[in-house]
């Protein structure tokens, strides 16, 4: 089960953002030459690096309990129920239907099955035999597929082709059961990225999203890939679909961090230009996703993800005090961008935080400075 954990904390959001990690190794030591090693984060109250959460971005134990009920007992009914009662338009719904498909995909991995053993994630395919026509489980399934055309297949091969075709129908089989979740296309959007949909069928697409959760900040994340020129052959692109994102963005939304995000994406090219984190549209980014989590609800499960990102590139650009800011609201979880990148999220992440922590008292601050 430990090992599950480790695994499901690059699953949580992982193949929606599987674009974003491509970034270099080595990134940390480009911060800060050496360990700031006279700060003591648990002067501050920070969780002991050991103790550091990474299965998720932000705390959801209603999910944890879930997860653990339907793996001990391998009977899905737990995981339908949570489903039923989540919202359909909001972000935690797509998170969920996430965690699900990447415990399913991640127990077949580790359990392929045969010589008399049942294969991993049997409670899935129980699940939707048992049930074909509940909504959740068939969104899980099609997410699971997405899962596994990245995971077990490489892109551009016919097996790859194969298992996101399947997934496609399944978003289809999916669509038709809840008609106003926005889930079901959010899935489609991998699948689009996999399949390389011609820019007027993908524009079809979003627009069926945009009309049942417009301001839906996964969905954003995920449409930004198919700008990325990795997929699409176009950078600005994918800057100029953040930047309307961010101009659109209603009142509470997260969708004034999406050029965070989208620069993010883009660092191997700029990465070690003098200044970058201090640059013009570094700091435009930074300030769109400061006043995002400004004004966000303080239940919106996305905010965590911002947070994360933005306690990266503040602490590049020393800013300390903003990032020491984030990381009240954020320490204890690190299963988020950019940690994930790394074989070992929670030292990644003990690093930044402790430089944040040096560089916050080298300019006068102390715990009893740091507003809670």
């Amino acid at each position: 089960m430990e090992i599950l954990w480790v695994l499901m904390a690059a699953v949580m959001l992982g193949f929606v953002l599987l674009p974003f990690l491509r970034r270099r190794r080595g990134m940390i030591e480009q911060v800060h030459p050496g360990h700031p090693d006279a700060a003591d984060p648990e002067n501050y109250g920070f969780v002991r690096e050991e103790e550091l959460d990474i299965r998720m971005p932000g705390p959801d134990q209603d999910l944890l309990d879930v997860l653990d009920v339907v793996q001990r007992t391998q009977d899905y009914r737990a995981a339908q129920q949570l489903l039923a009662g989540t919202e359909a338009e909001g972000e935690r719904r797509w998170q969920r239907v996430q965690a699900f498909a990447g415990a399913a995909s991640l127990e077949l991995q580790q359990r392929p099955g045969g010589a008399g053993e049942s294969p991993g994630g049997q409670w899935l395919r129980v699940w939707r035999a048992e049930a074909p026509k509940d909504a959740g489980g068939a969104a899980v399934h099609a997410e699971f597929l997405v899962q596994q055309a990245w995971r077990t297949a490489t892109p551009g091969t016919d097996e790859f082709r194969i298992i996101m075709e399947e997934a496609r129908a399944a978003c289809a089989d999916a669509a038709l059961l809840a008609p106003g979740d926005p889930v079901p296309y959010i899935v489609e959007l991998s699948v689009a990225r996999g399949l390389a949909y011609p820019r007027a069928e993908f524009e079809q697409l979003w627009l069926k999203i945009l009309d049942r959760a417009p301001a839906h900040m996964g969905a954003h994340l995920a449409a930004l890939h198919y700008w990325c020129e990795k997929w699409h052959g176009s950078r600005a692109l994918a800057h100029e679909f953040a930047e309307a994102a961010a101009a659109r963005a209603p009142k509470g939304s997260l969708l004034s961090a999406m050029p965070l995000f989208a620069v993010f994406e883009h660092l191997p090219e700029v990465n070690l230009v003098s200044g970058f984190y201090q640059s013009e549209v570094v700091t435009k980014a930074m300030h769109g996703a400061l006043h995002a989590v400004h004004s966000a609800r303080p239940d919106d499960p996305m905010t965590a993800h911002v947070r994360h990102l933005l306690v990266f590139f503040l602490v590049r650009a020393e800013r300390w005090a903003e990032a020491m800011n984030q990381l009240v609201h954020v320490d204890g979880h690190v299963g988020a961008l950019p940690w994930t990148l790394s074989q070992d999220p929670a030292a990644e992440f003990a690093v930044y935080r402790a430089l944040a922590v040096a560089g916050y008292e080298a300019n006068g601050g102390s715990p009893a400075t740091l507003p809670h």
